[in-house]
């Protein structure tokens, strides 16, 4: 796991300076802090931090140059098929220097070309110089578990696992990209392909681009298909899940350094945990985090999985400290993110890393086998439509005179947010459903000259267009399809590599192994969701490996109580920070708007706490990358 940066004057042809590699991998170098490599090769340059994992020793040391001397690479991931691919390609007559999988990576490319990406299992972000046909190759895992950045000017391209690398540059200037946050502020997070800096993308996951003959190609390799429907008994489904999952888990534990899992005391880590005891991990570490505020606190179930496992147990419990906490978030995931449980997220890694280099988790169980209560929320809400034209009316009426909620959490709150959608396509209120600021708030917040920045796009269409691209045949499976690509790969995915790369550690997620996320996407709904029974399948394959109070208790999430803390311990500061002239003066947001939305949320009229936080996020985000304090944080860092 590794930190990856690179520069292809492709355009003009001018040399790659090593200090300007040298300065890119200096900001990376918490995601590799076991040692760096630079190569330059007249216009080309690549860059690379290294977090030993697998083949500690030098010969595995990058960028790492074939055989011949013809092809380069830089690479970051773990390809977990690499042995067996290993094996298939000295039979094609390929020796190997080391033990690595950067090595069957480079190997696979001589021999495949670009559709090497095609026989990867694994997660992987890379760039391959192709001297011969003065080719860079950029490519990305499918589902997007490691990040790829580029920027594109008038001397060619650069990219780098984090956008902050690009800072090393003094031809880059950051600034803005207005239609970037106002996506930003819909889904608290920046989708891909946008990033929240002015020309600067995100290769989407599953892509490849291709730089050749003074031409940028995209192109995509991968695509989840719900159209294959499984054809087997439900027993039989039940024994080949079990099976792939134990199968995605073994091949996880390959490991030169000590590993373990985090533990939510939720189904899917504890799953995960389970099969780890069974295939006989020893000792298991486990790790948990907590909260002070019980309605948000597992570790109560942690420690219950942690105990019927025997597992070396760790826990931690969060309380916020921004002074400490969020110059160092900010920092880290480089663009503005309000995903809220990157916090305890950022805690937990920092714990882990502490006793392993490498932990396994339970990420992408909701997504595979429809986890989310809004998975549930979408069944009902085709039952509704089913109803009465009368009868809609009317509930919708009833429903509009329900108070506003003034807390989270609640079950006012859950009803007013299902029913405040209803009378939308159900395309449109699950994007509705999964919007912190929705249009009308948007329009009413953010001032004439930001809405012009922005273009007029409106957000909720990024959602619409992903149902349009999917083959599903049911809602369920389309809303799968949607998050699959677009929450999946650009908030949960984001939110778990930057935390724990922050902190040099490796995390590993068995659950979207892409055999099993192939196999779970053939199901039909009916085995992923039953009645309210959410995971129905998974349920019952581990149903004799986890205790019933886990097999059955109500789903939290990695809920975070922001709407206490910005009420209690962070009302000071996010008054400060979102009414200061240096916020105002900005011009993208309307005081009065701002005030309300704070003043209201304190005095517990109504709960916003989601859109302040998103608004804090951005504030701390322009502060240290646009407004220049990004300098003395690089150095704090450092």
């Amino acid at each position: 796991m590794c930190g990856i940066v690179g520069r292809y004057n492709y355009l003009s042809g001018v040399p790659v300076e090593p200090s300007l590699l040298k300065g890119m991998c200096d900001l990376l170098i918490h995601r590799g802090p076991d040692g760096e490599g630079i190569l330059s090769k007249g216009s080309l340059g690549f860059g690379h931090r290294r977090l030993a994992v697998i083949d500690l020793t030098q010969a595995a040391h990058q960028p790492m140059v074939s055989e011949d001397g013809r092809v380069s690479i830089t690479y970051n991931g773990e390809i977990y098929n690499f042995q067996e691919l290993r094996k298939s390609l000295e039979l094609s007559g390929h020796k190997f220097r080391s033990s690595s999988d950067t090595e069957v990576v480079l190997a696979a490319y001589c021999e495949y070309g670009v559709k090497c990406v095609e026989h990867l299992r694994g997660m992987f972000a890379f760039g391959i110089w192709d001297g011969p046909n003065r080719r860079l190759f950029l490519a990305r895992d499918r589902v997007g578990k490691k990040p790829l950045y580029y920027w594109l000017d008038n001397n060619g391209i650069t990219f780098a696992s984090e956008p902050k690398a690009f800072l090393a540059d003094p031809q880059f200037k950051p600034e803005v990209d207005f239609e970037a946050i106002s996506h930003y502020l819909t889904y608290q997070y920046v989708p891909s392909p946008w990033s929240a800096f002015q020309g600067v993308r995100k290769l989407p996951p599953a892509h490849f681009l291709v730089v050749e003959n003074g031409q940028v190609s995209l192109e995509r390799y991968w695509k989840l298909s719900y159209s294959q429907h499984y054809q087997g008994s439900e027993e039989e489904a039940s024994d080949e899940l079990i099976q792939k999952l134990e199968e995605a888990v073994k091949c996880r534990l390959i490991s030169d350094v000590p590993l373990g899992a985090f533990l939510s005391g939720g189904i899917d880590s504890s799953v995960v945990v389970g099969i780890m005891a069974q295939l006989g991990v020893s000792p298991l570490n486990t790790f948990s985090i907590g909260f002070e505020q019980e309605a948000y606190n597992e570790l109560s179930f942690a420690r219950t999985v942690a105990n019927r496992f025997g597992t070396r147990h760790q826990e931690f419990v969060v309380t916020p400290k921004p002074s400490e906490i969020f110059s160092r978030l900010t920092w880290h995931y480089n663009e503005p993110f309000a995903d809220s449980s990157a916090i305890p997220m950022f805690y937990l890694a920092e714990m882990t890393k502490q006793y392993v280099t490498v932990a396994l988790n339970g990420d992408g169980g909701d997504e595979d086998l429809a986890g989310y209560d809004r998975y549930l929320a979408n069944v009902l809400s085709g039952r509704y439509d089913r109803l009465p034209a009368f009868l809609r009316r009317w509930l919708e009426t009833v429903a509009r005179f329900l108070p506003e909620p003034k807390e989270s959490k609640t079950l006012i709150s859950r009803v007013k947010r299902f029913t405040s959608a209803l009378s939308h396509s159900p395309e449109y209120r699950y994007s509705l459903w999964m919007s912190h600021f929705d249009s009308g708030l948007k329009a009413e917040l953010c001032t004439k000259e930001f809405k012009v920045g922005c273009g007029g796009n409106e957000s909720a269409e990024l959602l619409l267009d992903a149902f349009q691209r999917s083959d599903a045949t049911n809602m369920i499976d389309a809303t799968l399809d949607v998050d699959v690509n677009t929450y999946l790969p650009d908030d949960l995915l984001v939110k778990v590599d930057i935390a724990t790369m922050a902190h040099g550690l490796e995390a590993r997620s068995p659950f979207l192994d892409h055999e099993v996320m192939e196999f779970c996407a053939s199901l039909p709904a009916h085995m992923k969701l039953r009645g309210s029974n959410k995971k129905y399948l998974l349920k019952k394959a581990v149903s004799d490996l986890l205790p019933p109070e886990i097999l059955h208790r109500p789903k939290m999430g990695f809920g975070v109580p922001i709407d206490h803390w910005l009420r209690n311990e962070l009302r000071d500061f996010a008054y400060d920070m979102l009414l200061s002239p240096r916020s105002i003066q900005r011009g993208y947001f309307k005081k009065e708007v701002v005030e309300r939305l704070l003043h209201e949320h304190v005095n517990k009229v109504r709960a916003w706490h989601y859109p302040i936080w998103n608004l804090l996020m951005l504030e701390l985000w322009h502060r240290m990358f646009i407004d220049g304090e990004w300098v003395a944080e690089a150095r704090k860092v450092a």
